[in-house]
């Protein structure tokens, strides 16, 4: 065996608030990994709820790794949400109609922050909210309840509102091996022959196993 098949919704048997999400998830525009997880007692197989103003006409996508770790109540802010900023109001009087129409900003008023991407095994904590257009890099982790506003650097640990790095999880030198490595691309059976390697600290380890065929 080879782990839980990437294919159910519910990997944990009796266990139905952990939810591989890949295969619940419905809108184009959501792309995830295969393995990733969201974990909600209430509706683990409704995260699309968690993805606010994620407008089909806007174009954005939300990009999500292989092996996340998503915990309940996460919340992804789309670019949707954004209002003009460059007049004295903000107030969207165009979606209103009714009159209303020609007060439309040009779409270069907008704050267009483009895709927000998620990499490989990312650990995202409880009630933790991503604003538009974040890219948070493989192997970061984002502490509960934090504000994500700007880009997490790869194998970062950051926390807080707005969320600030709090320590990198290895060396800058590690971090490039690491990422050159990229486990979690390997063939499944690769990955579970080499858990020991996979879950250890010893990278020249986990660089012999990834130059082996």
């Amino acid at each position: 065996m080879h782990g839980p098949s990437p294919e159910t919704k519910h990997p944990m048997e009796g266990f139905p608030q952990v939810c591989f999400i890949r295969n619940t998830v419905r809108n184009p525009n959501i792309i995830i990994g295969e393995y990733t997880y969201y974990d909600d007692p209430e509706d683990a197989e409704d995260f699309e709820r968690n993805v606010l103003y994620h407008f089909p006409f806007v174009g954005d996508r939300l990009i999500i790794g292989k092996f996340c770790a998503i915990a309940r109540g996460v919340r992804f802010i789309m670019n949707g949400a954004n209002h003009a900023l460059s007049g004295i109001s903000t107030y969207p009087f165009y979606i209103f109609g009714n009159g209303w129409e020609g007060a439309e900003p040009a779409a270069a008023d907008l704050a267009y922050k483009g895709d927000t991407i998620v990499g490989n095994d990312v650990w995202i904590g409880y009630e933790t909210l991503i604003m538009p257009g974040v890219h948070i890099g493989n192997g970061a982790i984002v502490s509960a309840r934090s504000v994500v506003v700007r880009d997490v650097p790869p194998y970062t640990i950051v926390g807080g509102n707005p969320a600030q790095p709090i320590r990198p999880r290895f060396a800058p030198d590690v971090i490039a091996r690491l990422e050159a490595v990229a486990w979690w691309d390997w063939p499944i059976q690769k990955i579970t022959a080499h858990l020991d390697r996979i879950t250890g600290a010893d990278v020249d380890a986990l660089e012999a196993v990834a130059a082996s065929r």
